[in-house]
């Protein structure tokens, strides 16, 4: 890249919230989480030059929008400035995050705060999928599918892959059971109290109904209020703050990204091969100069368990059809939860990034403007030594994938420890 992009503050909200509850509003949120990032970063508001908000339903959830004056409301001295609100359904904070990269790569701005935010507990679940449902070809598939559209599509996709190459509901159950464990170690994720095992991830019952077949409840990821933001720096800017005294923790930099877009109807695309999807990781590993063995650890985007079998495969962790397998070798498991896992212990000897080490969509939640920006906050947390619990050790580069409707929009990044 022409000019480095550094993340030097992060922020985000603990996903078990309910807005409604608390009398507060996707306003309110945004300057929350905005405010948390300038304070982590240690800079003053007016170093900040512009602004963007990852949202993808805002106008349908809350009947808000023009949500970038929020984030001039966070303090006088941002007063002025531009802002924008980008859209890419479940990819838009991904696609937050690289506006702002590229305002910075282009020169444009040298810091740039990023807020993700969704607030999706504004009315039933039934109601909300009808919104969710605006990130497929909705007059098209909404008469194919029906209620709950989204889970059907995956599911479409899941037996879609099973044809060509095999798959067990075991195998689906065991992302679930592993994101679930991951949750039980952040202490701000949304189902950080689940007690899900293997077995009843496995099972269908009462509360885990088979409603999309072969998803069960427990293959979806969550209904969720929350918001995560970045500060993003221009390298002169970076260097400047590293001289400041007190100033200690690692450098984080993006090191490549990809960005893709495909067809929005499914059946117009090559699933599940996804080509488009994968073009955004080969961009990512192009630029970076780096293949998918140097990455040490990854967030991928569960939005329901097929796609994360689908995306260690698409971004080259697994060959095509061996997803399922490199996940039951427990490799992409943190080692203090792989025994919850039933693994069998054995994945080619091939390197493998561990996955979601926070919990991913499934785990964390999925406020669904948010989830590309919490993506990149996840990996701050771990490339600083700030994860605790949950810490993946000796990580150096850490790639986030972020996917907007069925495969349709994605956006793969490096982020690499620089010191």
């Amino acid at each position: 890249m022409p000019r480095s992009v550094h993340v030097i503050g992060v922020g985000r909200t603990d996903f078990r919230r309910n807005l409604l509850k608390e009398g507060k509003t996707i306003g309110h949120l945004i300057a929350e989480c905005g405010r948390a990032a300038i304070t982590d970063a240690g800079i003053e508001p007016g170093d900040i030059t512009s602004g963007v908000v990852g949202n993808f339903a805002s106008g349908l959830f809350t009947r808000q929008l023009h949500l970038g004056a929020y984030l001039v409301g966070i303090d006088e001295a941002l007063r002025g400035m531009p802002t924008v609100h980008v859209e890419a359904a479940c990819a838009s904070g991904g696609v937050a995050v690289l506006t702002a990269a590229q305002q910075i790569i282009g020169g444009l701005h040298e810091v740039v705060l990023v807020v993700g935010v969704e607030q999706q507990k504004t009315m039933s679940p039934a109601d909300g999928s009808e919104v969710l449902a605006a990130a497929g070809d909705y007059a098209g598939e909404r008469p194919l599918f029906g209620d709950f559209m989204f889970p059907k599509l995956f599911a479409r996709i899941a037996r879609i892959y099973t044809e060509r190459h095999g798959l067990r509901e075991e195998d689906l159950a065991r992302v679930s059971a592993k994101n679930h464990a991951h949750a039980r170690l952040n202490p701000l994720a949304q189902m950080r109290d689940s007690g899900l095992t293997f077995q009843e991830a496995c099972t269908e019952s009462v509360n885990n109904r088979r409603f999309a077949p072969p998803l069960k409840l427990t293959d979806c990821s969550q209904i969720t209020d929350g918001a995560a933001s970045l500060v993003l720096c221009s390298d002169d800017f970076a260097r400047g703050l590293a001289g400041k005294p007190g100033r200690r923790r690692p450098g984080v930099r993006l090191r490549g990204y990809g960005h893709a877009t495909d067809r929005v109807a499914l059946e117009k695309k090559d699933a599940p091969d996804f080509a488009i999807a994968r073009s955004a990781a080969a961009q990512a590993y192009r630029m970076a100069g780096l293949s998918a063995t140097d990455v040490q650890a990854a967030e991928l985007h569960d939005c329901f368990s097929i796609s994360e079998v689908l995306s260690y495969e698409i971004l080259g962790f697994a060959e095509r059809g061996k997803g399922a397998g490199l996940l039951s070798s427990g490799v992409t498991a943190l080692p203090s939860v792989r025994e919850k896992l039933d693994i069998d212990g054995h994945a080619d000897g091939r390197p493998a990034p561990v996955v979601n080490p926070g919990g991913g969509l499934m785990g964390d939640g999925h406020p669904v403007g948010a989830t590309g920006v919490r993506q990149v906050v996840e990996a701050y947390a771990h490339l600083t030594d700030n994860a605790g619990s949950r810490q993946v050790k000796d990580v150096r580069r850490y790639l986030t994938f972020n996917i907007g409707g069925s495969f349709t929009t994605s956006v793969a990044m490096i982020w690499e420890r620089t010191q």
